[in-house]
């Protein structure tokens, strides 16, 4: 035969010109579980041949079948950050998981993935079920075979109890499909995409009550997104809140079970207000942006309008205690003074509210000023020794040494490994700052997401968005989605293993196959680690329940 085949884990990642090293052809997971692998294949022919799939299994209803496609990368990585990335060079990378459509696979001397998943939804009795893979060419009625077991354990996995958002950009999807905002098709691709995003465990959403203040260049402004209708007449407020209650509504719909409001002053620094529109003595206008000083009594008065009367929606959707309030993203030391006369402005008003922001400086926790602080994982130690409760952790473009991220350009157990060190650490919750950001840096304009995958030179491939924005508006979900989903589910068997025996126990079996104490910076760099410690674990689960 000229197709040569091969079985691999999830965590491979295939490039068209290495060839992948097999691995095991058994899989295992929980009735209710996610369970992911790969066929990769190549031809020797010169010719460019048409290859045809067959799957055939006693739960074939359960197996979907995508090609894990390879895109752009142009920006891989720093320089200063080459250690532990599969790759430096710009190029095609694995990524883009998408349909297998008729007659769209092909082979010639290049090496192909499938990505396949069985989710039996919880309608699969336990037991080992065979599944075939064939794969047929134009020249040859048969190239290859592969069979491949997978293992339905008894049990199902508990519900996930961190929560967990990536930030959700209405704007992109407007500018993408070429939609108006709040348009009825921009909405339909919205709620398709959070749906997407709580399928993968992503159970709390940014709410754009007024358009996020989010990467946007300093006196520039995004395309406005703002649920809040606001109207000012002789210089009194009022509120429209219809889109706010059908952006919750939507969200229930969906699954979501938290709910971000998009923060109320500028990002690093807190200097300014956000961009609010509204309809003032009858004329549209822009009323507070980069030209309003954060600490202004004007502004004041708008937030002690508009935060009550939000407050008054949550809780008539009986969502207030699950809603959290943002103050400004990421300040640093030298933003302290900003931040506390930012917090002054709206101390009275959120009184009892949930208060979180992403930042790094201990600081800011210490002196009361950030309730919920959200360090990033390169920067948690100190908020770990001084034992933080409820402590939340992120990552962005900054993590790049040691830690655990999800760059297109890492290895996949470098995503992976979050689920280990959230439940070892006891993490509340998780933060990454981009579901489907499809714009360049400072949102000065909008990008195709097929064509950069790095906002255009900004950052690191893969940091600014987890979706791609898929025909007829249906998302196609990274590798990176998947792999994180795999985490999470990692997270979810270790709690129940937790139930089982106790959280000292679950993690004294994790540092031992580690050989040494995990952290966040310090863990095994391969994949083996993270799939023998899940057979221990799903091993210790069926046989304690």
């Amino acid at each position: 035969m000229s197709l040569e085949m091969r079985v691999l884990t999830h965590l491979d990642k295939v490039f068209l010109d290495e060839a992948p090293m097999e691995s095991t052809h058994r899989f295992q997971g929980f009735q209710n579980e996610k369970i992911d692998f790969q066929l990769a294949f190549r031809e020797f022919s010169d010719y460019w041949n048409e290859v045809q799939l067959t799957v055939s299994s006693p739960i074939e209803k359960y197996i979907s079948v995508r090609e894990a496609k390879q895109v752009p990368v142009g920006f891989p990585m720093y320089p200063s950050a080459g250690e532990d990335c599969l790759r430096t060079e710009n190029g095609l990378y694995p990524d883009l998981l998408t349909e297998v459509r008729p007659h769209a696979l092909h082979s010639s001397r290049r090496w192909t993935s499938l990505w396949i998943r069985v989710e039996t939804n919880g309608e699969v009795e336990p037991g080992v079920y065979p599944i075939e893979f064939s794969l047929k060419n134009e020249e040859w009625d048969l190239a290859g075979k592969r069979t491949v077991l997978v293992e339905i354990l008894p049990g199902m996995l508990p519900e996930q109890e961190l929560i967990h958002t990536k930030w959700f950009h209405c704007d992109g999807l407007a500018q993408y499909y070429h939609v108006d905002v709040f348009s009825e098709k921009h909405w339909e691709l919205i709620e398709t995409q959070i749906r997407c995003a709580v399928d993968n465990g992503i159970n709390m959403i940014l709410m754009p009550t007024h358009t996020p203040p989010l990467d946007t260049r300093i006196g520039a402004e995004r395309l406005t997104t703002q649920l809040v209708g606001v109207t000012v007449e002789n210089g009194v407020y009022s509120f429209n809140m219809d889109l706010v209650h059908r952006w919750i509504k939507m969200c229930k719909r969906c699954g979501v079970k938290y709910y971000e409001v998009a923060h109320l002053f500028t990002q690093w620094g807190c200097q300014h207000a956000p961009k609010v529109m509204a309809k003032v003595d009858g004329e549209a206008k822009r009323i507070f942006g980069w030209d309003t000083d954060a600490a202004g009594e004007e502004y004041k008065q708008f937030l002690h309008a508009y935060i009550p009367a939000l407050k008054e929606v949550f809780a008539e959707e009986g969502i207030l205690e699950n809603v959290f309030w943002h103050i400004s993203d990421e300040p640093s030391e030298q933003h302290l003074e900003n931040y506390k006369k930012a917090r002054a402005q709206v101390d009275e008003v959120l009184q009892g509210c949930s208060i979180m922001d992403a930042l790094s400086e201990y600081e800011f926790y210490e002196q009361g000023l950030v309730p919920m602080p959200v360090p990033a994982n390169d920067c948690i130690e100190p908020f770990l020794e001084h034992q933080v409760p409820g402590l939340w952790t992120y990552y962005c473009c900054g993590q790049v040494n040691k830690v655990s991220n999800m760059f297109i350009a890492f290895p996949s157990y470098r995503n992976r490994i979050l689920g280990c060190q959230l439940f070892k650490f006891n993490i509340r919750g998780f933060l990454q700052w981009g579901f489907n950001f499809y714009n360049s840096q400072y949102s000065d304009y909008p990008i195709n997401p097929y064509a950069t995958t790095d906002a255009d030179g900004w950052v690191p491939a893969g940091d600014p968005f987890q979706v791609y924005p898929g025909k007829d508006g249906k998302p196609e979900e990274s590798i990176r989605l998947a792999v994180t989903t795999q985490a999470l589910q990692d997270l979810r068997a270790m709690r129940m293993l937790e139930k089982l025996t106790s959280h000292e126990y679950v993690v004294s079996i994790m540092d031992e196959m580690a050989m040494e104490p995990v952290t966040f910076s310090q863990y095994p760099r391969n994949n083996m680690y993270l799939l023998t410690l899940r057979e221990k674990i799903n091993k210790e689960i069926v046989a304690r329940q």
